[in-house]
């Protein structure tokens, strides 16, 4: 029969006891006839369970009975497990001592009788009482005292329940409350170690085989060292009946041992030993330790190549055994027409070494890379090349000067790599010489004027020829460079739109560029005749005002440098003064024919305020960028043709020419007061050092 959980009389049958089975997990029980005055002579009991693995709890919310001595006439009694738990009667407010009050009763198990008793009169109105209760949870892990029930290592509760678990190492038995050790699969396979018995040196567990393994490869032979520490179960007439360990070493055996005598030092003869450890149920002995080692067969002693050395070296070598051979400092380990720095061998199983002793071979550098613009002398006479040779780089003199050095030294190191001390393996830089030409100027008998220049005075101008014939100059940066005016890279211009467009500048293929030119139609012995490969102007260039009129033109292959063809140096920072320049060019004057030759004409340097102040008459601008040259009387001037061709002067510091500008444009030739001007080389340094890379 199932009741409700709040349960109270609905029909009361006087004189007659009843019973209420409650089942649920929580549940009221109410006094009959609650809240209403409860009926005399009646005795009622709800008996209450709940799941194992919980306890009840039970509490009043109201309580309003006859009070009696020892509760003699109306009580409610709470019983469980054929104990008394409590008896209550009384009021709240008036018998506090008999009452329940606050007070919460717990039963020891999962069973709990309560009983409402009254007698056969009430000289006044009670209303009975009000009850709940509830399942709690039991924690078995800690109230479990009975020592079969009790979990072997660890116990874990959880609502309604506990399991047990075993530490790392063991399994649960089938009680699912002990523990036993698993030992049945240890494997060693190094060639030293340590074996114990399970907890070592704790008591070793109960009801256990263990079984340890050493597997090593075939070539080892193991020897096994058991502590003085052994203590395993034995009988004093039995040979080990209880405990015991037993060695399997290929066909042979050794034991059983057991007691406190240790078995020793055990040579196996063998590279496989199988321990197998019993215990029976019983005892609280220690157990054991033993260490294992292995050791192999010997090879024979090996001895170092000349020049070498041999690692480690020791006196007996043996199965598995490496030896590293290196050679000594400036020598390399030669192994089947094969360098390296080292090489290993081992000791077999069959006491033999892997592989020969290698060679040492002095370590070699080779010839050494060539150097461009430049040259190799070794310091022997047969131009050795192995370790700690010397070699010295030089450049072509005098054309090429060498950075950042004189010379450059080189020694061969121990890796078989040329090595300077101020460089390391990078290559010196060979770099032409500039502004230095091995024909020098007559100074002490120069023509007044505009006259022919000597052969070979000017090694850095160079000719632009179409058709055969020049229309501008330029002058040699480097070995790949010639800087001109923009105004030679360009075809004619409508002036009104005087934005340069890159399909107006001239196609490189369209012309040639001359070096080492003298003569201005016939050919010389000296020329090297360049194909352009790239041009470019200025990014501030101007066609109307022709500021910053100065253009470069790649050429596609290096010039050779010789006594007719070298670079001119870039300027000093800041222009020189009162000074006088020389311009070089093969144009003619006004209604002339074309000079025979070179032609060069030396003029002062204008200053630039006067400069401007004339062709400001003109109503020309003469920018920042500009230079003025020329004598204010007129008759000394570059002419037509000249376009782009170098305004040099000579550094009596640096002792070499330097490019200060370059032919730009003029009004008349020879004119008082008309000066020529030329775009400054300082003005657009920057920029041709960035797009050149020259440094000098």
């Amino acid at each position: 029969m199932r009741y409700p959980l709040a349960w109270s009389f609905c029909a009361w049958l006087l004189g007659v006891a009843d019973a209420v089975e409650l089942t649920e997990m929580f549940g009221e029980i109410r006094s009959p006839n609650f809240p209403d005055s409860y009926p005399s002579d009646s005795e009622v009991t709800w008996n209450i369970s709940v799941p194992e693995g919980f306890k009840i709890k039970l509490y009043f919310m109201h309580f309003d009975l006859e009070s009696s001595y020892l509760c003699e006439y109306d009580y409610v009694k709470i019983e469980a497990e054929d104990q008394e738990l409590a008896t209550f009667c009384g009021r709240e407010t008036t018998d506090t001592e008999q009452a329940p009050g606050q007070q919460v009763i717990l039963s020891p198990g999962p069973y709990m009788g309560l009983t409402f008793r009254s007698d056969f009169s009430n000289e006044e109105r009670f209303t009975g009482f009000d009850a709940h209760y509830t399942a709690v949870d039991v924690d078995e892990c800690l109230e479990k005292s009975d020592e079969e029930l009790a979990c072997d290592h660890y116990c874990h509760n959880y609502i309604g329940g506990y399991y047990c678990s075993c530490r790392f190492g063991y399994i649960l038995h089938s009680d699912n409350r002990t523990c036993k050790v698993e030992c049945s699969d240890n494997l060693y396979t190094q060639r030293s170690g340590v074996v114990t018995s399970a907890d070592f040196p704790s008591p070793y567990p109960k009801s256990s085989d263990c079984l340890y393994r050493i597997e090593l490869e075939e070539g080892f032979f193991i020897t096994l060292s058991f502590e003085d520490s052994f203590d395993v179960e034995d009988h004093p007439e039995v040979t080990c009946p209880y405990d015991y360990i037993k060695i399997k070493a290929g066909p042979r055996e050794f034991g059983p041992f057991c007691g406190e005598k240790s078995p020793g030092r055990i040579e196996t003869q063998t590279n496989s030993v199988q321990i197998l450890f019993h215990s029976d149920n019983s005892g609280e002995n220690r157990g054991w330790k033993l260490s294992y080692t292995a050791i192999g067969n010997p090879c024979p002693l090996v001895q170092p190549p000349i020049n070498g050395k041999i690692e480690p070296s020791q006196a007996k070598y043996t199965f598995k055994d490496q030896v590293v051979i290196s050679c000594n400092t400036g020598y390399k380990v030669l192994k089947d027409n094969l360098e390296s720095e080292s090489f290993q061998i081992e000791c077999l199983k069959d006491g033999t070494w892997s592989n020969k002793i290698p060679v040492c071979k002095i370590a070699d550098c080779k010839e050494p890379p060539e150097l461009e613009h430049g040259f190799v002398t070794f310091s022997s006479r047969n131009n050795l090349t192995t370790y700690r040779a010397a070699i010295q780089y030089h450049c072509q003199h005098p054309y090429y000067h060498m950075a950042p050095n004189s010379t450059a030294t080189y020694t061969c190191d121990a890796s078989g790599v040329w090595r300077s001390e101020e460089l390391g393996t990078a290559l010196p830089s060979c770099r032409p010489v500039c502004g230095k030409p091995r024909f020098s100027r007559n100074t002490t008998s120069r023509p007044a004027g505009r006259h022919l220049s000597q052969r070979g005075a000017s090694p850095w101008i160079a000719m632009l020829s179409r058709g055969g014939r020049p229309f501008c100059a330029g002058s040699l940066l480097g070995n790949k460079w010639i800087v001109t005016a923009a105004h030679c890279l360009h075809n004619e211009l409508d002036m009104e739109s005087p934005q340069l467009r890159s399909s107006d500048l001239l196609a490189p293929s369209s012309f040639r560029i001359i070096l080492g030119k003298h003569s201005t139609l016939r050919q010389d012995g000296t020329e090297q005749q360049m194909h352009p490969k790239a041009l470019l102007v200025h990014p501030s260039y101007r066609p109307a005002t022709l500021e910053y009129d100065i253009g470069l033109v790649e050429l596609s292959g290096a010039a050779v440098l010789n006594d007719y063809v070298m670079p001119i140096c870039f300027p000093d920072q800041k222009q020189p003064r009162d000074t006088l320049v020389i311009i070089s060019g093969w144009g003619k004057p006004f209604l002339q024919r074309l000079p025979e030759t070179l032609m060069e004409v030396e003029v002062p340097i204008v200053k630039h305020s006067e400069c401007r102040d004339a062709y400001a008459r003109l109503h020309r601008t003469v920018t920042d960028d500009m230079i003025c040259a020329g004598e204010k009387e007129g008759g000394n001037d570059a002419c037509s043709g000249d376009s782009g061709g170098p305004m040099v002067t000579f550094s009596p510091k640096k002792s070499r020419w330097q490019l200060l500008g370059t032919v730009s444009w003029g009004d008349s030739f020879g004119v008082k007061e008309q000066y020529r001007v030329y775009s400054s080389v300082i003005q657009s340094l920057e920029w041709l050092r960035k797009v050149t890379e020259v440094e000098h």
